[in-house]
């Protein structure tokens, strides 16, 4: 295909400022669908729990033409979490779309996902979204997105960036906000793109170059390298060469290629440079190998991505019930499982502990690994993780740890309890500030205070409140910092647990669990209200005699049990707790 007909675009954006959406509104519009097709809202969010979750976790590719343009889009996740994501799949970019919402302006990983494209030298077109909310300020949200360009210390060729005005929830762009909606749609969108996204460089005569920037997998082709040609050309059943991590090359063939349009992935004969196709043929493929000329290798530069902050270990089941629910359980699938993860998600290291002691594994939050454990449990796992610590680091004799900032948009009357809660694990408050009734708190806060913060936060501001974090770097060591004060109510042994027994220990404090579930000795049944733990019977019966008397059968009432989700179960335990994770229950329980 001609190069000059081709745009590789990234869209990038803070979480939930519409690029999914955006996405959708491209295929719609360039008539990628039928008229009286079905589409489903979020179209490229495919996998389950993106969906549940309303975030995109795993960047994907798409395209859509538009005249006789191909327009190549890749959607990036926008939570820092999954950055490693955003970092790799911009080199297959030649621009980018920086989408802004025009209510909230610039967030924390608008600042992360812009510093990403920056550092590449990136064209930037800068979409400012939802200027049909009411609260919109489209004019201010530029004003804002210049700042941050100047803080990011962009290059002056960067600085006069394009601007368009949308609403990609209704459908269409403007080039004023003040301009008349009627009849408007994404063709505006669609010029600027043509117009200010250059077309790919690269040579098609040159030595090939490929880079893997994401992982696919065929059930019936096996992996699938996924990455821009940035040099040459390629066409199946070529011998080539991958030139590894380390530096060795190793011979292969190209059993298929593939060009992505809309969703889908269509199979080719010939990939020139500057298209983005996904290759097969590869049996062991990791990402950031590059695909080159046997004869002549020119591997191209290995992509740096931010090392992790936070380490968990993954260790097969061995409590009273493993087995019982997931068929994959055993030390060697979970191994395997593992590693494959690590081949496709960069972001992720794997360390091997030893026979029987499980794996150590790095990522870059809490999410990052929550979204693992739970992917592992819907595909049948079964094993046990601890609790999340963070990667510390020793410079000049001096203990350091990884800290983020944070950002709170939370209303005035909750204020107070979350300034006082983020004191108490360490925060350092750098700016405060107020829009109508609205307060905004910025902090340095360490890692490990953010660990089981979110639930915490949620509760304190009445399900009201919003938080945002990005890594700020490493900084000295803050000191201990309390997770729980509290105990937990253990159970003595195996059992069922009954209503009586429940209404009995609902004084002792917060229970996790309703009659008629089965629980084994060490399982934490809830919370205690003190300090300690207490080791209860939650299947003591009532005992029983042949006298009744008035008043002596009232009906047991049951406070409803607080139920925990996979990250509040990961935030609860403390150092000598584990959470058993399978793929019909979670649970809690004392380490051995």
């Amino acid at each position: 295909m001609d190069q000059k007909l081709i745009r590789n675009i990234a869209i990038i954006a803070h979480v939930d400022h519409g690029k999914t959406t955006l996405v959708d509104q491209f295929f719609k519009q360039s008539g990628m669908f039928r008229d009286n097709q079905a589409v489903a809202e979020r179209f490229m969010d495919s996998m389950d729990l993106e969906r549940e979750r309303g975030i995109t976790i795993v960047a994907k590719n798409g395209s859509f033409r538009y005249r006789d343009y191909m327009i190549n889009i890749v959607d990036t996740p926008g939570h820092a979490d999954f950055g490693g994501q955003v970092e790799r799949v911009l080199r297959m970019a030649d621009g980018c779309l920086l989408l802004v919402d025009a209510q909230e302006g610039p967030m924390p990983q608008t600042y992360f996902v812009l510093k990403k494209a920056l550092a590449i030298s990136l064209p930037v077109l800068v979409v400012i979204n939802k200027i049909d909310k009411p609260a919109a300020r489209p004019h201010w949200a530029v004003d804002q997105v210049f700042d941050l360009f100047v803080k990011l210390e962009a290059p002056d060729e960067l600085l006069d960036f394009p601007v368009i005005f949308a609403s990609a929830k209704k459908g269409y762009a403007i080039d004023d906000p003040d301009d008349s909606i009627d009849g408007a749609c994404m063709v505006p969108l669609f010029e600027k793109i043509i117009a200010h996204i250059p077309p790919p460089a690269g040579d098609p005569q040159a030595v090939l170059q490929l880079q893997v920037n994401t992982i696919d997998y065929s059930p019936y082709l096996g992996k699938l390298g996924i990455g821009k040609v940035a040099n040459g050309s390629m066409k199946i059943n070529q011998n080539i060469a991958v030139s590894k991590r380390d530096g060795s090359l190793e011979p292969v063939r190209i059993t298929k290629i593939f060009r992505f349009e809309r969703d889908r992935k269509v199979p080719i004969e010939v990939a020139s440079a500057g298209e983005i196709v996904a290759v097969a043929g590869m049996d062991d493929i990791t990402v950031g190998v590059t695909f080159t000329d046997p004869d002549d290798p020119q591997p191209l530069p290995l992509i740096n991505i931010d090392p992790p902050t936070v380490v968990m270990h993954f260790i097969p089941n061995d409590s009273p019930f493993a087995g019982q629910d997931g068929k994959l359980a055993t030390s060697r699938q979970l191994e395997e499982r593992l590693f494959r993860e690590t081949l496709a998600d960069v972001a992720l290291s794997m360390e091997f502990l030893g026979a029987g002691a499980g794996f150590k594994i790095s990522g870059r939050g809490e999410l990052h690994l929550s979204i693992l454990i739970e992917k592992m449990r819907r595909e049948g796992y079964e094993f046990q993780v601890t609790r999340p610590q963070v990667i510390m680091k020793e410079e000049d004799g001096q203990l350091q740890e990884p800290y983020e900032e944070l950002t709170i948009d939370v209303n005035e009357e909750y204020q107070g309890p979350v300034i006082e809660k983020l004191g108490r694990l360490k925060g350092q408050m750098l700016e405060i500030s107020r829009r109508n009734e609205m307060i905004r708190l910025v902090y340095k806060i360490p890692t490990r205070g953010l660990i089981g913060f979110r639930s915490e936060f949620l509760t304190d501001t009445k399900g009201m409140g919003v938080m945002n974090y990005v890594f700020a770097g490493y900084g000295p060591f803050a000191g201990k910092i309390l997770n729980r004060t509290r105990g937990a109510l253990v159970a003595k042994e195996i059992c069922t647990t009954v209503a009586y027994a429940l209404f009995n220990l609902q004084e002792r404090g917060c229970l996790f669990l309703e009659p008629g579930v089965k629980v084994y000795g060490g399982q934490i049944i809830g919370e205690h209200c003190r300090a300690g733990d207490l080791v209860v019977n939650p299947a003591k019966g009532k005992k029983l005699t042949n006298l009744r008397a008035a008043g002596s059968d009232e009906n047991v009432i049951l406070t409803p049990p607080h139920r925990l989700s996979l990250e509040d179960c990961i935030a609860f335990i403390n150092d000598d707790e584990i959470v058993e994770v399978t793929p019909a229950a979670t649970r809690l329980r004392k380490l051995n």
